[in-house]
């Protein structure tokens, strides 16, 4: 079976272009390894440009969203697979039950609930599934600087930190996977 990596990103490109390059790469670099990429299904912002890079590097890609998106969101052509599933509990339980792995990079509130579901997911170990957190250029900087302020209160622990990997680019997130995955 194919290693399959789901990348949670931003619906919306933000203001670096740093961020979009970034996505593009990753998305290469997984299809390069011949990893199956999962995404949020959706063509617009850092989302649209990681599916873009897996398909441009002929990597397979899976696309997730819910019916209710896909006006707001135009699905991106070219999918191997999409899955229009009825709302985004369903989205994420998909992307969770297909992958291996996870990567975050920039994005907003929905990035962010993603983050904490499979955070979340694998401490009570509902499954254990490695999470990359790619800071780029200090994106995560504040929400790292949270989760120590909570770690000092201690309503988080050194356990909890076991499947949350940070990184600082691309190159060092697939050179943790790579290792993940074998």
């Amino acid at each position: 079976m194919e290693y399959t990596v789901c990348v949670f990103c931003g619906s919306r490109p933000g203001k670096n272009p740093n961020w979009a390059s970034a996505a593009q790469d990753l998305g290469c670099q997984i299809a390069g390894l011949g990893w199956r990429l999962v995404f949020g299904g959706g063509g617009r912002g850092l989302m649209g440009e990681v599916a873009r890079g897996a398909l441009s590097c002929q990597g397979k890609v899976v696309g997730i969203i819910p019916g209710f998106l896909t006006e707001a969101e135009p699905v991106l052509e070219g999918l191997h697979d999409l899955h229009v599933v009825e709302n985004m509990v369903e989205r994420k339980e998909m992307m969770i039950e297909l992958s291996d792995a996870f990567v975050v990079l920039p994005g907003g509130i929905g990035t962010f609930e993603e983050l904490f579901e499979v955070w979340t997911g694998n401490h009570i170990k509902a499954y254990t599934k490695p999470i990359v957190l790619v800071n780029l250029e200090g994106f995560y900087d504040g929400l790292l600087a949270f989760a120590n302020e909570v770690r000092k209160e201690e309503f988080l622990i050194e356990q909890h930190f076991t499947h949350l990997k940070v990184v600082n680019s691309v190159t060092e997130a697939i050179a943790l996977l790579q290792e993940q995955a074998h």
